[in-house]
C-alpha cells in the first residue's frame, strides 16, 4: 500500500548519497518534495530529472542547516508559500577526520557537531511545531551504528551520532500523546561521499574503506526509510539498524582476500 502519495516530504542533504536516493524513491511513489542542501546546482539538476519522471512538485532550497538564522528564514518561507510538511528526513551529516582524541582537529570537531547535532536540531525545531499543531507527521533522523558503539579514532563523530540517538529518543518521549512518529535509521558501511569527505578528498584512502566486501548503497537506506515512513499510522519504528551482510558491528567487517 502506498501511504506516501501526495504528501510533502522535506529531505536535507538531498544533493547526493542517501538524501538523493530518498528523493528518488519518494518521488517514484508520488510524494511532493522540498529538497534542501548547500549545493543548489546539484539540487536543481536532480529536480529536473525527478520532474521528467514523475507527476509531482519539487522545490529546492540552498541552505546550510548549521546556520540557525537562515534555517528560521527558510521555515518562514515555507509558511508564506503555504507548504506544510508531512515528513521530515534529517539526512544532512558528515564525518571530518579520523584522529585519536588527543590529536583531534578543533575545526573538524566543530564541523561535525555543527552539522550532525546542531543542524538536526535547527531544522527539527522549526518543523516539529507545525506537525504538533496539526497532530500529524513523521520525522526521520539518519543516525549510524557509530551511535551504538564507539570505534577507534571515531571519538567525536561517534559522539555526534550518540547524540542523534539520544535526541531521537527524547523526541519520541516528548511527543507522547500525539500522532507524530519519530524514527532513526542507523546504517553501517554505506558507499557514498562519506569517506571522501572524511578524508578531505583523498580518493584512494576513501576507496580503501569499501575494499573486500559489498557495502550498502544509498538505495538500500532509502528503501529502509521508505519502509519506515510508509508503515501504518499505528506503527512507529523508532530505531532501525541496517548493515551490509559482511558487517556485524564497527569492529567485525569481513573482507575477502584478493
Amino acid at each position: 500500500m502506498n501511504r506516501i502519495k501526495g504528501k510533502i516530504v522535506i529531505i536535507t542533504g538531498a544533493s547526493s548519497g542517501i538524501g538523493e536516493a530518498c528523493s528518488r524513491i519518494f518521488a517514484s511513489h508520488g510524494a511532493n518534495l522540498l529538497l534542501v542542501a548547500r549545493r543548489k546546482k546539484k539540487l536543481d539538476l536532480l529536480r529536473e530529472e525527478l520532474l521528467k519522471e514523475n507527476k509531482i512538485t519539487v522545490k529546492t532550497y540552498e541552505l546550510d542547516v548549521c546556520d540557525r538564522e537562515k534555517v528560521k528564514d527558510w521555515a518562514g518561507t515555507l509558511k508564506k508559500e503555504d507548504l506544510t510538511p508531512d515528513i521530515l528526513i534529517n539526512n544532512a551529516g558528515l564525518a571530518s577526520g579520523l584522529n585519536k582524541f588527543h590529536e583531534g582537529d578543533f575545526t573538524d570537531w566543530d564541523r561535525m557537531i555543527d552539522t550532525n547535532v546542531k543542524g538536526l536540531l535547527n531544522v527539527s525545531r522549526v518543523i516539529l511545531p507545525v506537525m504538533v499543531e496539526r497532530n500529524q507527521g513523521h520525522l526521520v533522523n539518519i543516525g549510524s551504528i557509530a551511535g551504538h558503539m564507539v570505534y577507534p579514532q571515531g571519538n567525536i563523530y561517534c559522539a555526534t551520532k550518540y547524540a542523534v540517538r539520544a535526541i531521537n529518543e527524547g523526541m519520541n518521549i516528548d511527543l507522547y500523546g500525539t500522532k507524530i512518529k519519530v524514527s532513526s535509521i542507523d546504517p553501517g558501511a554505506v558507499e557514498t561521499e562519506f569517506s571522501r569527505v572524511r578524508f578531505k578528498g583523498d580518493e584512494k584512502r576513501a576507496a580503501k574503506v569499501y575494499e573486500g566486501f559489498e557495502p550498502l548503497k544509498p538505495d538500500d537506506i532509502a528503501d529502509a526509510v521508505f519502509y519506515v515512513v510508509n508503515s501504518p499510522e499505528h506503527v512507529n519504528i523508532q530505531d532501525l539498524v541496517i548493515m551490509p551482510t559482511a558487517q556485524r558491528n564497527p569492529y567485525l567487517l569481513h573482507r575477502e582476500e584478493k
